[in-house]
């Protein structure tokens, strides 16, 4: 296994991280990726083997001591659908896959539409950041209303969820772990304080549904309500925030403006808001003659999978018309983004309203992508 070197939080590659996915992957299927120190797959078909395989899994064999200043944050985490293996995570991803039935998920069609209108009426007249103002009030306006919390306090919820979503990003802080603890402190006070609200008060929607379940004795705990919420907030948000990021940033200098499926799946292949997605090593695993060791952190690198010439032609190449293959920005396996449709649709309905209604929309100032990684999204991208 080659050594592959390349810090995480080097500007140059915050800024572009695709040609050194491109040199990792003439090392071969999996490196050995020296600043985390563990194996990193970058060809599609090893991210794809590693996260199809059951041997490997996200929740790992050794628990380590949790540091006394992010108790409450690794308590929520504990009873995360994102960090279990079956069959807790079964009977939970079970539960929420309720709201994500195709049905459910077109039903939000006409208020996706809606808040997009609204958020456009309110573009300035000069420049102005389209993430501010349109990439992150949208997709959490959407979650929200679908979970049933209230939409006034979106403004919170995103705060909250930016500081506990910062814990996963390389070269976090002593601050960034104080923040995101107290952040967990107030996100589940407010859900505690909501939860008995809707207990009251049920209406047609998820965590009604959800209460309900608990209720009903499907062995749905209070931590794990709680949990539950607070993770369909932040993932159902975060990686829709910066998708419509990235892809207005690629798109506006492009004369494309029709908003085909092939599109949108181009645009989640050729720039997706997260790069890696890790496993733990169940046993000793055979990766293309490679070995992982049992109780190994394993790293899957789905930005680099998605540009692996073995995958698509000339991947390196924004192309519209590229008949959508199985990228990997949604995960594969167990772990599949549950959110998947709806931020498909989404991302489809802000592009298409935006266009129509912004047809001269232009970037004013020249982006940079946040050093957030192993997210990839924009610090802002000023249009006019």
């Amino acid at each position: 296994m080659e050594t592959f070197s390349q810090s995480p939080t080097d500007p140059t590659f915050v800024q572009d991280p695709y040609p050194a996915y491109d040199q990792a992957r003439t090392m071969g299927d999996v490196v050995w990726w020296k600043d985390y120190n563990m194996p990193a797959a970058v060809s599609h078909r090893a991210v794809r083997m590693i996260l199809g395989n059951r041997e490997l899994g996200r929740e790992p064999l050794v628990s380590t001591q949790c540091p006394i200043h992010i108790a409450q944050w690794q308590a929520n985490e504990s009873h995360s659908m994102l960090e279990l293996e079956p069959p807790r995570h079964s009977r939970l991803r079970g539960l929420v896959l309720r709201a994500f039935t195709g049905r459910k998920v077109a039903a939000m069609a006409p208020e996706i539409t809606t808040t997009c209108h609204q958020l456009i009426d309110a573009f300035p007249d000069q420049p102005f950041d389209f993430l501010n103002n349109f990439a992150r009030p949208l997709p959490v306006h959407v979650i929200a209303t679908l979970l049933g919390v209230p939409t006034d306090r979106c403004d919170d919820l995103l705060i909250w969820s930016n500081a506990m979503v910062a814990m996963y990003q390389s070269g976090r802080s002593y601050e960034t772990e104080l923040a995101a603890n107290q952040a967990t402190i107030d996100f589940t006070e407010f859900l505690e304080n909501y939860i008995k609200h809707r207990r009251a008060h049920p209406r047609e929607d998820l965590l009604s549904d959800l209460i309900a379940a608990e209720e009903a004795g499907e062995k749905l705990t209070g931590a794990e309500l709680i949990s539950t919420c607070i993770l369909l907030l932040n993932a159902g948000h975060e990686a829709t925030v910066h998708t419509l990021g990235n892809a207005l940033k690629t798109l506006l200098p492009l004369p494309y403006r029709e908003v085909t499926p092939s599109l949108v799946e181009e645009v989640l292949r050729y720039d997706p808001p997260l790069h890696v997605f890790t496993r733990h090593a169940y046993k000793d695993i055979d990766c293309f003659g490679l070995e992982i060791k049992k109780g190994q952190e394993v790293a899957c690198l789905l930005a680099a999978a998605n540009r692996d010439p073995a995958f698509v032609e000339d991947p390196n190449r924004f192309d519209p018309n590229r008949k959508p293959g199985q990228h990997q920005s949604f995960g594969a396996g167990l772990h599949f983004c549950v959110g998947a449709p709806l931020a498909r649709l989404e991302i489809t309905l802000g592009l298409q309203i935006l266009f129509e209604r912004c047809p001269n929309l232009k970037v004013s100032t020249e982006p940079q992508y946040a050093d957030s990684y192993h997210f990839h999204g924009l610090k802002s991208l000023m249009v006019c």
